[in-house]
């Protein structure tokens, strides 16, 4: 190994093993460039270049190893889950095929559905009390300032719904909002593009769980009618219930079992849920469906509430709101009036509802500014309406008077709690439950009453917001803090309860509580399924009587005021909305006959109408989508209706700009073949004008043979050409035809007789020409072409100079034309030709 010092001694290197001076630099440079070629010879320089190269080089090779080795492992491990997954197709698809499939291909795909709503229900429930219990306890454990707490109380709530709202922003904008609207849309038979899609899914799911873990007045009912849709479609698709995809009857048929299940496995109510999609989804229902309706919606609530039993530690399966009201003597029958006026304040307070809601919206969207600033700005507005609704909430500050420490659903519970909050000695468990709505400035009206309007001014402006939400919980909410106010106020009115048959027993605020909850969601709703869902989800049945009592009639004041909510939402987004022309309970109805709200000026095309006619209706009607086709303007006979864009799209079809281009052109080749038809017609009659020529002179190909040992080269003689037509041959040996203008032959000028040669006509013997034999005849004719051959013999062009010697073959050189053109020239011939033509005829 080579080695150097300070002093720049000479350098030694190692060959083959021995030790070896170098006495240059020069030497050990020519050892250091052969270390590659000689074995063991390095200098020291380069020693460590060749270490990191060679160090490299074998990290190249290792990484290019393990690539090989991890895409061989790779390709082993997917030629073995093909073969499982084969295997796992195969035997699955022989268990469909000899179990489920034979129940029915319906049953199977309702309890499947049913048990998908149920775990999306629960894992939604789920996420959303982690979400509340984090809160709270980052409140209850940064208790070193107010500020701190307040902080930490309004940071949670701002960015869930600022995640829940991009989130639905990039993946799926159709997951904003209930869903309801739309639902109802889509049942009525209007295709909406992108709404029952998995990307829609996926951000209803998580946007829902974001958005009500932040605590904002917000529900999900509606959202999971959407939910449960979109899981009906996209199990549809696949290739086992293919059948219900393809067949749209069957398929809408299912998407009204969805909806019911939505309900079912949002509130465990599953009789509630079919009744409340009928009458909020769908235009019509048919019979046959409500046993889908039905099972799907069992089988969803039951195995929502098993979730609960075995993952929350249920003891069995219960209501969500379970209530304790005694049913031996539940109310008293003078109670009932209190029921109705309940059911009338319910009706007149679910109409403002409806109608602040649709004030404010339309003013949302009818502010340009304002829109426009906040489409640039989309996390401004979410921010800002999550940032006031926490700050009202907060426990140390106005949320002490509207119980704003619990979560939705203690608030529900707490306001259906079956003692009375006005009585003097309360248990600690009561106290517990009344601490959230005592303080020490206000009591129990004031609180109720502070609750019912801050969560019915909050929810309105929460709804705006760009997340997947539901107004039915805030309602609900409401709703129970007015019957909670008519329960008090009975009770401090009636500390002893009603007399009645000589017994007194107590009021119970809890029932009207539920009064009110029902009768404030019917009225919102439009709904009286809303009944049996406030049964089911409270395990009561005793009070159905005045549940129903309140819940009908504040469906008749909202009624006559203003249509229910998913109605008015339609009207704002524009949706296809059949509204009610007048209700079906006044007799007024009746007397309605068909011409009274007809049109009789109705715009019509027919068969023949030009196109002037055709472009006058579309152009003074452009508000009409659709034309009815009548036979005649006579008979008026229908036969159809055509939309405008198909006839706008027929009419550039037939006369549009490149009808019109194509047409030009078709016009414009005809114009050009008539052009010329009538160019080649005047040539032709110019042609004909001219007095033909009975005889005329074409050039005679003359070939002569080369002499035994040439290689047989042909020339071409100057020859003398007769104008106008070609010359051709005919039987014999140099017999000449000339044809017609006409096409017709014309007659030979020699005749088929004794041939003759003409030698030594002022010619050399060693040069020949191709006029020399010809057909015989006369003398005369004889004498005419001695003085012919004689004249032309003297001309310039008539010399065969470039011809080879040899005899000429007639036939062959007619047969065989010259390659190379000669220029034709006019010969003036001797009177006596014509005169011996004459005679010859």
């Amino acid at each position: 190994m080579g080695s150097s010092d300070a002093n720049s001694k000479p350098r030694a290197t190692v060959v083959a093993g021995k030790k070896i001076s170098g006495s240059s630099k020069a030497e050990s440079a020519e050892l250091g460039y052969q270390h590659t070629l000689m074995y063991g010879r390095y200098t020291s320089e380069n020693l460590g270049q060749f270490a990191k190269d060679e160090a490299r080089r074998i990290k190249l090779l290792e990484k290019k190893r393990r690539r090989e080795d991890k895409m061989r492992k790779q390709e082993l491990r997917e030629r073995s889950s093909n073969r499982y997954l084969k295997g796992i197709k195969k035997g699955f698809s022989f268990v469909w095929q000899n179990t489920f499939a034979r129940l029915g291909e319906d049953w199977v795909f309702l309890a499947i559905l049913g048990i998908l709503m149920a775990i999306i229900s629960f894992m939604v429930d789920w996420g959303i009390s982690i979400c509340n219990k984090a809160r709270i306890w980052l409140y209850l454990d940064l208790n070193y300032h107010v500020s701190v707490q307040y902080l930490a109380w309004i940071t949670l709530p701002v960015c869930l719904i600022l995640f829940s709202a991009g989130l639905v922003h990039i993946i799926a904008p159709q997951a904003i909002g209930s869903g309801i609207p739309e639902m109802k849309t889509i049942l009525r038979g209007v295709t909406l593009k992108e709404y029952l899609t998995f990307r829609t899914l996926f951000a209803k799911v998580v946007g829902l769980t974001a958005s009500l873990g932040s605590g904002m007045p917000l529900g999900k009912e509606g959202p999971f009618v959407h939910i449960g849709s979109m899981v009906a479609t996209l199990l549809s698709k696949l290739q086992s219930f293919q059948g219900i995809y393809e067949n749209e009857s069957r398929s809408n048929e299912m998407l009204a079992a969805a909806c019911a299940v939505g309900v079912a496995c949002c509130f465990a109510a599953p009789v509630g849920g079919v009744l409340f999609s009928i009458e909020v989804t769908a235009v019509y229902f048919a019979v046959r469906n409500y046993w889908r309706g039905f099972f799907a919606a069992g089988v969803g609530a039951t195995f929502f509430r098993l979730l609960a039993v075995w993952f929350q530690g249920h003891e069995t399966l219960k209501p969500v709101f379970k209530t304790n009201f005694g049913g031996e003597f539940p109310y008293d029958p003078l109670e009932l009036i209190v029921y109705a006026i309940i059911g009338v304040v319910s009706g007149l307070l679910g109409a403002l509802f409806v109608w602040m809601h649709r004030k404010y919206v339309l003013f949302m969207r009818g502010n340009k500014k304002l829109n426009a600033f906040l489409q640039q700005n989309r996390f401004i507005y979410p921010a800002l309406i999550s940032w006031f609704i926490a700050s009202v909430h907060f426990p140390l500050g106005f949320g002490q008077f509207v119980a704003g420490e619990l979560t939705t659903h203690d608030q529900v519970v707490t306001l259906f709690s079956n003692f009375s909050w006005s009585k003097e000695n309360f248990t600690v468990e009561e106290v517990t439950i009344m601490k959230h709505w005592i303080n020490p400035y206000t009591g129990i009206f004031v609180n109720c009453t502070l609750f019912l309007i801050v969560t019915f001014l909050l929810s309105i402006v929460a709804s705006t917001l760009p997340v997947p939400s539901g107004n039915f919980v805030p309602v609900f909410k409401m709703g129970a803090a007015l019957g909670r106010v008519f329960g008090e106020a009975m009770f401090v009115m009636f500390p002893n309860g009603i007399r009645f048959s000589g017994e007194q027993w107590p009021i119970v605020p809890g029932g009207y509580a539920v009064v009110g909850a029902a009768a404030l969601s019917g009225a919102v709703t439009r709904t009286i399924s809303i009944a049996v869902i406030v049964s089911e989800m409270t395990g009561q049945i005793t009070h159905i009587i005045p549940v129903m009592i309140s819940v009908l009639i504040a469906n008749a004041v909202a009624g006559v005021l203003q249509p229910s909510l998913f109605d008015s939402i339609s009207m704002i987004k524009k949706l296809p909305y059949l509204p009610d022309f007048i209700p079906s309970s006044s007799a007024g109805a009746y007397n309605i006959t068909v011409k009274d709200f007809m049109i009789r000026n109705v715009k019509f095309i027919w068969y023949g109408m030009s196109y002037t006619e055709m472009k006058t209706i579309l152009k003074d009607n452009r508000t009409l989508s659709s034309f009815p086709l009548v036979e005649n303007p006579s008979s008026m006979i229908l036969l159809g209706s055509i939309h405008r864009q198909h006839l706008i799209k027929g009419l550039e079809k037939h006369i549009g700009r490149e009808r019109r281009i194509q047409a030009a052109a078709v016009w414009h080749r005809e114009a050009a073949a008539r052009a010329q038809e009538e160019m080649e017609r005047q040539q032709l009659i110019e042609m004909r004008a001219r007095r033909p020529s009975r005889f005329e002179v074409v050039p005679v190909p003359s070939i002569i043979t080369s002499k035994a040992d040439s290689n047989d080269s042909v020339r071409s003689s100057d020859q003398m050409q007769f104008r106008d037509p070609a010359l051709m041959t005919q039987g014999g040996s140099g017999s000449l035809l000339s044809p017609t203008c006409d096409g017709r032959p014309m007659k030979s000028i020699l005749k088929k007789t004794n041939s003759f040669s003409l030698h030594n006509f002022g010619q050399s013997p060693s040069r020949f020409s191709p006029y020399m034999t010809v057909t015989g005849a006369e003398s005369r004719v004889r004498n005419a072409f001695h003085a012919i051959f004689q004249k032309s013999a003297t001309l310039q062009d008539a010399q065969p100079g470039d011809s080879v010697g040899g005899e000429l073959n007639v036939s062959e050189a007619v047969l065989s034309p010259p390659q190379i053109s000669v220029p034709k020239k006019t010969v003036q011939l001797p009177s006596c030709f014509y005169l011996a033509s004459r005679t010859s005829d």
